[in-house]
């Protein structure tokens, strides 16, 4: 049966729940779509159009499946997902939501039972402690992580390299460390080289900082044997947090990628954070 978009909802996707969009105060009670959350569900469809086609990919090589979505808050990504996909396809299919805030995992597991989602489960723990967890598969086949804010989105890296998966999709957030310790290092790098006028100033070194954390992510990515894609998740206008990286693993060769990853780690004086980008 062809799944038709409610003339009455327009920026609705085909075969999206309303309940579902409701009990997300996506839509008010009475159907109405505010601003913030037309561009919030705006987001989240683009979001969609980039992971449909991996899940598609997952589910022909192997049927039922796994993804994990770190720092998932309310879980409108987790719910929307499995509304427009996991719903359908009627197998061992599981989406596991993470996230430290208690009241937010409360909240989104009796609205998976209230919906009779069954194929969704949530978890209070930050991402750290979901990668040692038993409470999870030791496998998981995609891992997302949307605006999980600074190192949060390194632990979901780590998480995914662990748990080998065949995909990974990142929106970075808030990312401050890589920058305060170029800021710490600063007064060394002076002298040894003309670039390090790139972060010279305070408000470059925020923003090379926040640049340079994403090429790091994308270099430790391939240097694990996947290929990574960036591109942007929406237009500016909508969010200043707009990177989207996409690694699926394809087992590349992993050498130049690792030598490029220690070359820029030493040009910049980054040197301590080996740990954080070279994992096992």
């Amino acid at each position: 049966m062809k799944k038709t978009t409610p003339p009455e909802y327009p920026e609705i996707r085909a075969g999206q729940s309303i309940e579902l969009l409701k009990a997300l105060h996506i839509l008010t009670r009475d159907g109405k779509m505010n601003q913030d959350s037309r561009r919030k569900l705006k987001q989240v469809y683009h979001l969609y159009q980039f992971i449909e086609p991996l899940l598609e990919e997952v589910r022909k090589e192997k049927g039922a499946f796994t993804l994990v979505d770190h720092g998932a808050g309310k879980s409108y990504l987790g719910f929307i997902l499995y509304d427009l996909f996991f719903k359908a396809v009627k197998d061992a299919s599981h989406i596991y939501g993470i996230e430290t805030r208690e009241e937010l995992v409360t909240h989104s597991r009796e609205l998976a039972q209230q919906l009779g989602f069954g194929g969704m489960s949530f978890e209070n723990l930050s991402v750290a402690e979901s990668t040692v967890s038993d409470k999870l598969p030791a496998q998981i086949d995609v891992v997302t992580a949307l605006h999980a804010c600074n190192t949060a989105t390194d632990d979901a890296i780590h998480f995914a390299l662990k748990k080998q998966a065949k995909h990974i999709v990142l929106v970075p957030c808030c990312q401050a460390e890589v920058a305060a310790v170029l800021r710490k290092n600063k007064g060394k790098q002076l002298g040894k080289d003309a670039l390090i006028e790139l972060w010279r100033h305070p408000i470059h070194t925020r923003e090379f900082g926040s640049h340079l954390t994403n090429v790091l992510r994308c270099l430790q990515l391939e240097a694990h044997g996947y290929q990574v894609t960036v591109t942007e998740l929406v237009g500016w206008e909508h969010s200043m947090k707009n990177e989207l990286i996409i690694a699926s693993y394809k087992n590349l060769p992993r050498k130049r990628a690792a030598e490029r990853l220690a070359e820029v780690l030493s040009s910049v004086g980054l040197e301590e954070m080996r740990g954080r980008f070279f994992t096992e």
